[in-house]
């Protein structure tokens, strides 16, 4: 047992703040934390949890979520934290107990998902956290999204940092805790809100009021001692003589405030703005150390960008060109700084990358005006909000911490978009609508001046990538806004991944959306490694590509690939891997039998004559007698779109099951959920009076098949009557109806229903290798 006092000492060597410890004792599931910049507000709410989850006495560790999942805004953010919180886990010998994981596209989370019932910390962007949070993930196989839909809205702590910087998505945090305390979640789901300028009216939804049952925690007297040098820092402030669009005045006014062996920073509101000036500098003192850092960079190249702007300054010193990236949560500090004009709450976060320690006498921060006050000068900002700034701005000489305390200025957070009850339970349906499109929650996201696709770049020959070609890793991705892909993909052409046709298409400028990922070609350029995304360059990328993991499709499965293994016994191994994950998240006897039931179920369809004709395409006549689950080579079925786990689905209904085991079987790869419907690409029955649907066709006989544990299933002939809206006399209600039903279950719900999914898929992948891996 540690006291939340010396787990803090043992991990960072320093006491912690009042405040922290009063975060860890607080036991409200709604927390506000509104401390200044600098005073460790990432390390209160990690240990607070850790404490609370590992080391807290009586209830509070039950109370606690098993999941920390850390929303930041910007992608240069997260491996910052990432690498702080490693490095505590580290030291307090907690690595093999409690996992550090980060999420930024390209699937890059590791198997976090395959272990529910393990302690960890989930770190990520907004972008990547909050669409896997609505069932849309960015970046991932659509296949995928149940499953951490479930994990990422059940035991889940959600740590939203620098709430400013978040748009629109910060109503869809506060929506969704609403939404997981109304319908209901299998473990605790708590939220904190943190920044350094945050207003609880901020909080405030149509669902959801920051007055019930939430708690704000600020720096007491006895913090605000022990900052003293942090909140009285100088920071004297004066206007730029330059505007933001006179970009050749602006560098030689920059230079001119520069100061030999000491760091300047100068923060702007634009991508292009940056690189303007970014060249003009560069121009003017070819020499200089200056460098550009944004959200447009591959990772490996924002890395070292990230640590070169962490380095001492040299004699020379060093001059940083940023965007909002560096306005929030970079350990990095200024001696002169330059920022453009931007709301109020952003501007109190970027004087915080301004004298930090207090120790710089010499420190000045220039604020730099805009020539017009349009919608369009703005951006990504209103008009308004940078008029109220101005007034602000000119009426100050002085942004130390104390100062801006004293100035009480309101800030109003306006929500445009609201996410609402009915639109949080119909994205629990990820079945594409007839044309091939899913709902747009990019608007819950972000503003929609700063929507983005993911973009790598590969060397191929051909007029198009080969289908093989191995999906992208996490630092082959940088984002594009999507603006300029539609402008890039005039002149330029772009494939997506069709999971459908399990092929890679060439993309259409008119149907970009939101967390789309495209390959370009690398020989036709776009990305420099000092500019990072730019569309208008023609100078070759290099192909970051490694390894050969295959993209997901509608007939590729993750673990199909084994050693030969039957059906009754990977059966038996799901079912006591279910068992083992049920006991270890202590979920109530009703919902441990239903996934037993389900696993026991889950396979049952790969007695079918088409998935064992698979099985034995290769190798046959060293393949084990009786009905086999798995084998050691890949195949694809001879009937087009065939899904195994519709009629384990269909089977396990015929044959008496419950709903919820008939769900959690036919749901357990993604594929088939809340509908039955055939697919475009599939090839009709010779019969045409037959019902059809993934390959799987009305009265299929499915020979006698044991599934472990005395269940035999006979020989059945399949019926898709299910199909059929409104159902049958014979066979009930429809699929649909009876899938629906269960997901407006008082007691179950689609969070709950999306965990127990989730448990399943976990399950049936540990057992077919992920666990040996």
């Amino acid at each position: 047992m540690l006291s939340f006092r010396e787990l803090f000492s043992r991990a960072t060597g320093q006491q912690p703040f009042p405040y922290q410890e009063r975060l860890a004792e607080t036991e409200s599931p709604r927390i506000c934390v509104n401390v200044p910049t600098g005073v460790g507000k990432t390390a209160a709410a990690f240990f607070a949890w850790l404490w609370r989850r590992r080391f807290a006495a009586g209830p509070a560790r039950s109370q606690t979520p098993r999941r920390l999942v850390y929303c930041l805004p910007m992608r240069v953010l997260v491996e910052q934290t990432r690498d702080r919180i490693a490095d505590w886990v580290k030291r307090l010998g907690l690595a093999d107990e409690i996992g550090v994981h980060v999420l930024m596209g390209g699937e890059e989370g590791g198997d976090w998902d395959l272990y529910p019932e393990r302690d960890l910390a989930l770190i990520g962007t907004q972008d990547m956290l909050l669409s896997r949070a609505l069932n849309r993930g960015y970046g991932m196989s659509r296949y995928r999204w149940p499953m951490e839909y479930g994990l990422l809205n059940n035991d889940c702590l959600w740590v939203l940092d620098e709430v400013q910087l978040m748009g629109n998505g910060l109503a869809t945090t506060t929506q969704l805790q609403a939404f997981r305390e109304k319908l209901g979640t299998l473990g605790p789901a708590h939220t904190i809100w943190m920044s350094a300028t945050l207003d609880r009216d901020w909080l405030r939804t149509v669902d959801f009021d920051p007055e019930d049952n939430s708690e704000t925690i600020e720096l007491s007297q006895e913090d605000s001692e022990r900052v003293r040098n942090v909140i009285h820092a100088p920071k004297p402030l004066r206007k730029a003589r330059a505007t933001c669009d006179q970009t050749k005045e602006l560098a030689a006014e920059i230079l001119k405030a520069h100061r030999p062996a000491s760091r300047t920073i100068v923060i702007l509101n634009t991508v292009r703005r940056a690189v303007y000036l970014y060249d003009q500098l560069k121009q003017r003192k070819p020499d200089a150390a200056v460098s550009l850092l944004h959200s447009r960079f591959r990772p490996p190249d924002r890395k070292r960008l990230v640590e070169e702007m962490l380095q001492a300054p040299g004699p020379a010193g060093s001059i940083i060109i940023s965007t909002q990236v560096i306005e929030a949560g970079v350990d990095v500090s200024a001696s002169v700084m330059f920022t453009e004009l931007a709301p109020w709450a952003s501007l109190v976060q970027r004087f915080g990358r301004s004298n930090r320690a207090g120790k710089d006498q010499n420190a000045s921060v220039f604020w730099i005006d805009s020539p017009s006050e349009n919608e369009k000068s703005a951006r990504p900002y209103e008009p308004q909000d940078l008029q109220q700034a101005r007034k602000v701005l000119l009426q100050s000489s002085d942004v130390d911490p104390a100062s801006l305390c004293t100035k009480n200025i309101k800030m109003p957070f306006a929500h445009r978009h609201v996410i609402r009850r009915k639109d949080v339970i119909e994205l629990f349906d990820t079945t594409p609508d007839l044309a091939g499109y899913d709902v747009d929650v990019s608007r819950f996201i972000r503003e929609d001046s700063e929507l983005d696709v993911q973009v790598f770049w590969r060397e191929f020959e051909g007029d198009a990538p080969p289908d093989d070609a191995p999906r992208p890793n996490h630092n082959e991705l940088c984002s594009g806004p999507i603006g300029e892909v539609r402008e890039l993909l005039k002149k330029r052409l772009a494939w997506f991944w069709d999971g459908l046709e399990e092929r890679w298409q060439r993309a259409d400028a008119a149907r970009l959306y939101p967390g789309l990922t495209l390959m370009l070609r690398a020989a036709d350029g776009g990305y420099t490694g000092t500019v990072g995304w730019n569309p208008k360059s023609n100078t070759g990328v290099c192909d970051l590509s490694v390894g050969n993991s295959k993209q997901d499709g509608i007939g590729r499965d993750r673990w199909s690939k084994t050693d030969w293994m039957t059906l009754t016994e990977h059966t038996n191994q799901v079912v006591a891997k279910v068992a083992s994950l049920a006991e270890s998240l202590e979920l109530s006897d009703c919902w441990c039998e239903a996934l037993r039931a389900g696993a026991r179920w889950h396979d049952a369809g790969k007695a079918h004559q088409v998935f064992q004709d698979s099985m034995r395409s290769r190798d046959a006549d060293q393949a084990p007698a009786g009905l086999l689950a798995k084998c050691p080579h890949d195949f694809h079925h001879k009937r087009r779109g065939f899904r195994h786990e519709l009629a384990s689905g269909v089977l396990a209904l015929m044959h008496g099951q419950e709903d919820l085991a008939a769900y959690l079987a036919a749901s357990h790869h993604g594929k088939v959920r809340l509908s039955i419907r055939s697919l475009p690409n599939e090839k009709r029955p010779i019969d045409l009076s037959k019902r059809f649907a993934r390959g799987v066709h009305e009265g299929d006989l499915i020979p006698e098949a044991d599934l472990g544990d005395v269940v035999p299933v006979p020989v059945t002939a399949i019926r898709l009557d299910y199909m059929d809206l409104g159902g049958s006399d014979e066979l009930g209600p429809s699929w649909l109806a009876r899938m629906l039903g269960l997901r407006d279950r008082p007691d179950l719900g689609p969070f709950r229903l999306a965990l127990l999914e989730s448990i399943i898929k976990a399950a049936d992948e540990r057992a077919s290798g992920a666990d040996s891996k």
